[in-house]
């Protein structure tokens, strides 16, 4: 029992192109057990049958034609993105060297001369209709490989990222800072990086990838804490200036940490360089007062002055041993006055262009409250 005509594989669509109804004939005849066949007479027909034929599998085409000839044609079919991969093979009379390479030249990828000798047309038809296969399996192969690719690379960012946060959270646990510190200071500082991207001062270092890759470092900024003495971080009220000193210190181990990983991949990546410069200098001051170089100005950098004022300010509304929660009133209040002195005064104008951006993050991940003592 003969297949229906739904379950019998389908056949590649051939199209030819050619004004003498002969040549048309003869190539139908010869084509028709293997493939489908459609038919023009002329280039601008050519391409219309193209364009309204998705699955073409390839052209036929001849040079002498009446209006557009065949380099025309082909040219315009590989200048349009949907018919840009048909392969095309100029079947013609002109059989001058320089014909063959004014065909190729224009995008077809063979070139047969009249009269058609039926096993070379065959030949070359089912070589250059597999090589199409095989290029698209193979695109389709390359595609394949660079989802799975992106996903891996989402995967492993997703898992660097959970580390980053588990080792800062360590840090920041051990000093009693709120557990949702590191979260909310990535936010203000992705806000600040944004609202800045369009300043003359600063266009230059935030791109897209350098903010991200700010923001990602930022739960770093404190890791150095890890390596300070239990009963300094933990002391309830203000530390005396000897212990202060030490406290001080972790701003040179939280660079030091980072720069040993560097020495193990054997060198910095941007991401490093980032989290090296907010852990070592989140502490500076902008007129030179703070710690642990005494640095000023623009010698501080930019990814320690952003995040300066996003530690501040989170710093001034959560409760800590020492003090309790100010207000976001308060908090403002404060930070206005170390304009210019603690502060870059452009990334601090910037802050208080975003105050309310700053509120709403604060609400938004908001820390639990605590058992009651």
């Amino acid at each position: 029992m003969s297949a229906a005509p739904q379950d019998r594989p389908s056949r590649p669509t051939i199209l030819i192109v050619d004004d003498t109804p002969d040549n048309i004939m003869l190539l139908s005849r010869l084509l028709k057990d293997k493939y489908q066949t459609k038919v023009a007479t002329n280039g601008s027909t050519a391409l219309q049958v193209a364009a309204a034929t998705p699955d073409l599998a390839l052209v036929l085409l001849d040079v002498m034609m009446p209006g557009m000839d065949g380099y025309e044609t082909c040219r315009a079919l590989k200048a349009d993105p949907a018919t840009a991969d048909i392969p095309v093979i100029f079947l013609t009379a002109k059989n001058q060297v320089e014909d063959e390479a004014m065909g190729l030249a224009a995008g077809a990828v063979d070139y047969l001369a009249k009269p058609i000798s039926p096993p070379i047309l065959f030949a070359r038809v089912a070589t250059h209709l597999t090589l199409r296969a095989a290029r698209r399996q193979l695109e389709a192969h390359n595609q394949d490989l660079e989802r799975l690719v992106q996903q891996r690379t989402a995967q492993l960012l997703l898992m660097q990222e959970a580390l980053i946060l588990a080792m800062a959270a360590m840090a920041e646990g051990r000093d009693g800072e709120p557990a949702k510190h590191l979260r909310r200071t990535q936010h203000y500082l992705r806000a600040l990086a944004m609202a800045l991207r369009g300043h003359p001062r600063f266009a230059a270092s935030l791109s897209d990838e350098n903010i991200e890759l700010m923001v990602k470092s930022a739960p770093l900024h404190d890791i150095g804490k890890a390596a300070i003495p239990e009963h300094i971080l933990r002391k309830q009220g203000r530390l005396d200036p000897e212990e202060f000193e030490v406290m001080k210190l972790h701003a040179a181990y939280g660079r030091d940490t980072i720069m040993l990983a560097e020495r193990h991949l054997g060198g910095t990546n941007t991401f490093l360089m980032f989290a090296r410069q907010i852990a070592h200098s989140h502490q500076e001051k902008w007129d030179g007062s703070g710690y642990p170089e005494n640095l000023s100005g623009e010698d501080i950098p930019l990814a320690a002055r952003l995040m300066a004022v996003a530690d501040v300010y989170d710093a001034l509304i959560s409760h800590r041993s020492y003090k309790p929660a100010f207000s976001h009133a308060q908090a403002l209040e404060i930070m206005r006055q170390g304009r210019g002195t603690h502060f870059d005064p452009d990334v601090l104008d910037a802050f208080f262009a975003l105050e309310a951006e700053f509120a709403r993050i604060a609400r938004e991940h908001a820390d639990e409250p605590g058992p009651a003592s």
